[in-house]
């Protein structure tokens, strides 16, 4: 499976990470070597170094991506050779859209569904597809409602005894158990399966895209859609997708290039070939007996072991979700997506994987963990400003390191804005470039007192975790716009608040200087309760609406 030319990719990859990790901890040494090492300076120092992975890949995967995107005349097409070899006509396999839903708003979930159908038959395929409502409801009357839901949306269909409703009675090993349930019960004469999740939307163009790649390329298991954010009414969702999306086109195409066919999967926009899942993605208990929560990347990674192919398609086209709709629904999908990254611990030993396999696991697991180690940075490096051990501190250096780190992490996103920049047509989609710089400096102030925020919560969650904080499962979602008060605002963020005074207070009374070194990080847990707020205002939120800042393509061809 894995092909000749990735090997030297990999090796070439991994010494632009090394090179990239050791720049900044040559830029850390500078900083704190002059003078003598204190205690608060190893301590820091050895944070950093913790950190330094993934921030060298945040870079390394951006400044590849970029390069490819700029220079490829098909980027997706550079990464994934099945678009290539893509087979004309209509598809040929059968393909069923598995939607998993469990308590949601159905009058949100089957319009999209419907706008789908609706091409797919426009496009002369629709007889290749069947939906399929996947419910895990358990509350009687919330069941009742959804099943009517569904009867209204078929009828009146000229296609609808192709759209299809099944309620597990018990929602055994949650998502990954009910779509494994439908594989083995329900899904005889499909040859692929497109999952989508409650909030997905998808056009029926990127769907016939992903049957032809998996026409072309018999290996291939799984294609994962890259994914946009929906058109977003709150402020929120709408800065926080605006850079996201940017960051994802360069980080996606540069993992694509090195790790080919044993890429990722994020559990929906994205189709399967069922045989092979069905036979290689059966997921035991933990060792200590609780179930697998973030099932996609353990999918990912069997399929890979398997020798099947999993390829990521670096486009955005016609892939979107819902984002959270205000920081508290954020910050618990957050921590969600933490407790199940951080059971892979469990399984890195585990025989039988790839090494791509394992290192897939890992780099989920650093994407976390790197959070109490920044927080552990700050907590030193204040402790050494305080005791006085920063006298001898080089400021220049201390820029140049502050500055590099930045922009290592925010690689991705800040590259993807240039790629924009630079080409007129794409800027188009956006208003042009000035609106889209616009959106992008907005972004870029919303972030800069989001990550201290998001940094620190996910911290305290994983410092916990060893003491018996746990989930038992998925929660349902609020997907809805809402406004936050002042006080929910406070009750929530609160520690984060404190722990900001407490940084900021001891380094304004001890190293005054050292206390604006220290401003763009304690600044913004200082302003968690009003940057909540305010972020989910609908004031705000209008007043961006009506400037354009940061409106999406899709947003803007809505309002042609």
């Amino acid at each position: 499976m894995d092909q000749p030319a990735f090997p030297p990719r990999r090796l070439a990859f991994a010494t632009l990470v090394l090179a990239i990790a050791a720049l900044l901890l040559w830029l850390a040494w500078r900083v704190m070597a002059p003078g003598g090492w204190t205690t608060w300076e190893a301590l820091a120092f050895l944070c950093l170094a913790g950190t330094a992975p993934w921030t060298a890949l945040c870079a390394a995967n951006a400044l590849t991506g970029f390069a490819i995107r700029l220079g490829a005349g098909d980027p997706a097409a550079a990464v994934l050779p099945a678009l290539r070899q893509a087979p004309p006509g209509p598809p040929r396999l059968s393909t069923a859209i598995a939607v998993c839903v469990r308590n949601e708003d159905m009058a949100a979930v089957l319009p999209p569904l419907g706008r789908l159908l609706d091409g797919l038959a426009a496009a002369g395929a629709a007889e290749r597809f069947t939906l399929w409502i996947l419910s895990d409801t358990r509350h009687p009357a919330l069941a009742l409602a959804e099943e009517r839901a569904v009867q209204a949306f078929r009828s009146g269909r000229p296609d609808a005894a192709r759209i299809r409703y099944r309620r597990r009675a018990e929602n055994t090993g949650f998502k990954a158990g009910n779509v494994m349930d439908f594989l083995d019960h329900h899904a005889a004469g499909h040859d692929l399966m497109l999952c989508l999740d409650a909030d997905s939307e998808m056009s029926a163009g990127a769907v016939l895209r992903l049957v032809a790649c998996m026409e072309a390329d018999p290996r291939i298991a799984v294609v994962q859609q890259l994914i946009v954010g929906r058109p977003a009414t709150a402020a929120f969702p709408r800065l926080f997708q605006f850079g996201m999306r940017a960051g994802m086109r360069s980080w996606a195409t540069g993992q694509a290039w090195w790790q080919g066919p044993e890429g990722p999967y994020w559990g929906h926009n994205a189709i399967l070939r069922i045989a092979p899942f069905r036979a290689h993605c059966r997921l035991e208990a933990l060792p200590d007996g609780r179930p697998i929560l973030s099932h996609d990347q353990v999918e990912a990674v069997r399929l890979h072991a398997a020798g099947w192919g999993v390829w990521c398609l670096p486009e955005e086209e016609g892939s979107l979700e819902g984002n959270p709709p205000a920081l508290p629904e954020f910050m618990a999908r957050d921590l969600r997506w933490a407790a199940g990254n951080m059971q892979y611990w469990h399984l890195l030993r585990l025989p039988g994987q790839t090494p791509m396999g394992r290192w897939q696991l890992a780099q989920a697991i650093l994407l976390f963990l790197g959070a109490p180690l920044w927080v552990g940075v700050l907590v030193f490096s204040a402790l050494n400003a305080a005791t006085g051990g920063a006298a001898e501190t080089p400021r220049g250096a201390l820029l140049a390191l502050m500055l590099a780190t930045w922009a290592a992490l925010h690689a991705p996103k800040l590259l993807g804005y240039a790629e924009v920049l630079l080409r007129r047509r794409l800027a188009a989609r956006y208003g042009g470039r000035a609106a889209f710089l616009r959106g992008a400096l907005a972004e870029i102030g919303f972030t800069t007192l989001l990550d201290p925020v998001s940094v620190l919560n996910k911290a305290m969650f994983l410092l916990a975790l060893p003491f018996g904080q746990r989930r038992a499962g998925w929660a349902p979602q609020n997907r809805a716009d809402r406004g936050v008060s002042w006080a929910d605002a406070a009750r929530l963020l609160w520690p984060h608040t404190l722990f900001g005074a407490l940084v900021f207070g001891l380094l304004l009374a001890t190293a005054p200087m050292a206390a604006l070194w220290a401003l763009p990080w304690a600044g913004g847990l200082l302003a968690a309760i009003p940057f909540c707020v305010a972020t989910a205002s609908p004031r705000l939120s209008a007043a961006l609406r009506a400037r354009g800042i940061a409106a999406t393509p899709e947003e803007l061809a809505g309002r042609g």
